[in-house]
């Protein structure tokens, strides 16, 4: 009977673990992404306007950024495998629950929890790979990460526009329970993790209170000034200055505390820093240019929900070879950078692009600009917190991946809310610059027109799809406007981020996991104490001297000498 060699047998062992955390990154993205093409139908459904269209992204996505690092700091103290389960029940309860919603009100407080628990599948199945692969093979094995999250982005706003069109919108929210329930059953059956070891646990309850309050208190007044109230209003100074103050108070506390909720010694090193740095623009070009690109293809486009599902395509492609094929060639060569060059340029040229189409531009182009900028999310996006695992302390591995993870969800967070304003702010004064073009195009519809009329000054999101034609064509040029005008808001940010990894250090990727890492440094630990308790014997005359570290150590050093 033959022994397998390594190769073949650490897939064998990997694999069956890796299911269970693939279908649950499947779970979270196919009910985020299910919704993503009925959003405009949902809101308008509920009387929403594109403040609330924009906030029932944004507490999804707030509270996502919220939660990651504290699930991050959960995994360094308790069992990674039950907290993962957790969180993918309160996830798709939460989904669930927002099926029944009367009111946008209610749609979003639902979306807020279900963020609770997408910050912990967010955080934890990369903590969770890093316990079982190491760096080295880890690209193969992010390739099938890129391809779950392709399927379930393309599959999940098809099946949503399908489900909207035939069943109505509310069924988007139950599609996830299935695949939920066989997530909980793989896992609890295949994923066998290193056990820990007990420690006294101190959770870090303020710093949680004040980080919630800084992003928050950002959040909403980035949404709400110019609108709600003036940029240089009495509220802004409020909340500006609460977001600051607790952001001063949050730092404060994290220096001080044993167990900090984000370790800032992390920021020392430079990976860490720099890699957070080039998340925030990942986070903000996947997150908002997904979310308002799907609003694009129905609102200046004409398209329904399903069609806007398969006019996004192109985009998902892009992202899913670069996953599946820069990962591939990642753990085959073990070089890393390049890829995150070539994928911060395409951030930017993506999104330089993107703010250029108008409601009639050649949708070939557009399909090639959403595939740029696909393609630079999927080099990019997993690859970060790849190099920042690589480096990252053992026994602070959660907080170090879940502080890249925080980084991205924070860009998406508040490029939808700043990219939401912007195109909030720019529609309505397109609007009142068309106004004369709108009234002579009503008027011209007969009695049908006053129905059209009072349908667009009701404040709520337009259903364009059923304007008649001479409206429709105006409408559809507003929002192609104001959409491609958000987009510009990526690009500075995507150059910061190709700054920020172009001075990336370029370490070789090690080869072994979080776990054997833990044991090769308590075996460093042994390999050190004994030779100096072994040289303070000598000193006595009790012992001959000799180094008994030095065949292991060399032993050892000759394996990590593989990566180079």
């Amino acid at each position: 009977m033959t022994t397998p060699s390594p190769e073949t047998a650490a897939p064998r062992r990997v694999l069956p673990a890796l299911i269970g955390l693939l279908l649950g990154t499947f779970v979270s993205m196919l009910a985020s992404t299910v919704v993503s093409t009925s959003l405009p139908v949902i809101v308008h459904d509920l009387s929403g306007d594109q403040n609330a269209y924009t906030w029932v992204i944004t507490a999804t996505l707030l509270t996502t950024a919220i939660s990651t690092p504290v699930w991050g700091k959960l995994a360094d103290l308790f069992d990674r495998k039950v907290l993962i389960q957790i969180a993918i029940a309160i996830f798709v309860l939460a989904t669930a629950a927002a099926g029944f919603s009367q009111n946008t009100e209610m749609l979003i407080a639902f979306r807020a929890v279900q963020g609770l628990g997408a910050g912990g599948l967010a955080a934890l199945s990369q903590v969770i790979m890093a316990d079982i692969i190491s760096p080295r093979e880890r690209g193969r094995y992010m390739g099938l990460f890129g391809a779950v999250m392709a399927v379930a982005t393309v599959g999940g706003p098809l099946l949503g526009g399908v489900i909207t069109d035939a069943f109505g919108w509310r069924w988007n929210f139950f599609v996830a329970l299935p695949f939920a329930v066989a997530a909980l059953f793989i896992q609890q059956r295949t994923l066998h993790l290193p056990a820990r070891v007990e420690r006294a646990v101190k959770i870090d309850y303020l710093g949680i209170v004040l980080l919630s309050a800084a992003v928050s208190l950002l959040l909403i007044w980035v949404t709400n000034a110019g609108k709600t109230f003036d940029w240089a209003g009495v509220e802004t100074l409020l909340m500006v200055g609460g977001a600051v103050i607790s952001a001063i108070l949050f730092v404060v506390v994290e220096l001080r505390s044993s167990e900090p909720l984000v370790p800032l010694t992390l920021f020392r090193d430079a990976t860490f820093t720099l890699a957070t740095i080039a998340s925030i623009a990942t986070g903000l070009a996947m997150f908002g240019t997904s979310v308002f690109l799907s609003q694009y293809m129905q609102m200046a486009r004409g398209a329904t929900p399903t069609e806007a599902g398969v006019m996004t395509i192109p985009m998902i492609g892009g992202l899913l070879v670069s996953s599946i094929v820069v990962g591939a060639l990642i753990s085959r060569f073990g070089r890393w950078k390049p890829f995150l060059i070539v994928g911060g340029v395409l951030l930017i040229a993506g999104s330089f692009l993107l703010s250029t189409i108008h409601y009639d531009t050649d949708f070939t182009l557009v399909s090639i600009y959403m595939a740029l900028l696909g393609a630079g999310v999927g080099m990019t996006m997993q690859n970060l917190v790849l190099v920042v695992q690589n480096t990252a302390n053992p026994a602070q591995m959660g907080a170090a991946s879940s502080g890249v993870t925080f980084f991205r969800s924070l860009g998406g967070t508040i490029g939808v809310s700043v990219m939401g304003a912007a195109l909030a702010s720019t529609a309505t004064g397109l609007f009142t610059d068309r106004a004369d073009d709108l009234r002579t195009a009503i008027v011209g519809l007969g009695a049908n027109g006053s129905a059209v009329a009072e349908s667009l000054q009701s404040g709520t999101i337009p259903q364009v799809s059923l304007l008649p034609e001479s409206v429709r064509v105006i409408v559809e040029d507003i929002y192609a406007q104001s959409i491609a005008h958000s987009f510009l808001i990526a690009v500075p940010v995507a150059v910061v981020s190709l700054i920020a990894i172009l001075f990336l250090p370029n370490r070789p990727l090690t080869r072994m996991t979080t776990s054997e890492r833990v044991a090769a440094s308590e075996a460093d630990l042994a390999t050190v104490s004994v030779p100096e308790a072994m040289a303070t014997l000598a000193a006595t005359g009790a012992v001959p001297t000799q180094d008994a570290g030095s065949p292991r150590r060399a032993h050892r050093d000759a394996g990590m000498g593989e990566d180079v």
